[in-house]
């Protein structure tokens, strides 16, 4: 991850820095993998697999940034300033983006008829995202 590409949010107030946390990014990497398999259990309802799928990429995401030694309340600017630091397929922000939108709309709006296209295309950009952190080394 470049250090400009992360400082450039931190100007605008998207990010903030904050010192790495070990046990932050372990705690947040074991729930992740945790809530990637649970949601790839078929026996579960679509509508909790799909939450599980989400989280789970939240997590995942936010273990990276915390690793960086930066933090955000948004996840909308986690999703997107991971997938463009670890370099994933672009594809997968849109599928992350598109899962924000639903997950709000099942929170706010008590929707729950989860499209099972973007279910699965969801768990993909997850597991694609857990292998690019997969490949990161932990805070010290």
């Amino acid at each position: 991850m470049s250090k400009q590409e992360l400082d450039n949010p931190v100007k605008i107030g998207s990010l903030k820095k904050e010192s790495p946390s070990r046990y932050e990014y372990d705690g947040m990497i074991k729930s992740a993998r945790r809530g990637l398999a649970d949601a790839q259990n078929p026996t579960i309802e679509t509508d909790s697999q799909f939450d599980l799928a989400y989280e789970a990429a939240h997590k995942f995401a936010l273990a990276a940034l915390r690793r960086e030694g930066y933090r955000s309340e948004n996840r909308i600017t986690v999703f997107q300033t991971l997938v463009h630091t670890l370099a994933t397929d672009k594809a997968d922000l849109q599928t992350l983006l598109k899962a924000h939108n639903e997950r709000n709309l099942a929170a706010y709006e008590g929707r729950v008829d989860i499209d099972r296209k973007l279910l699965a295309d969801l768990v993909g950009a997850t597991k694609r995202l857990q292998s690019a952190v997969g490949r990161l080394s932990p805070p010290k």
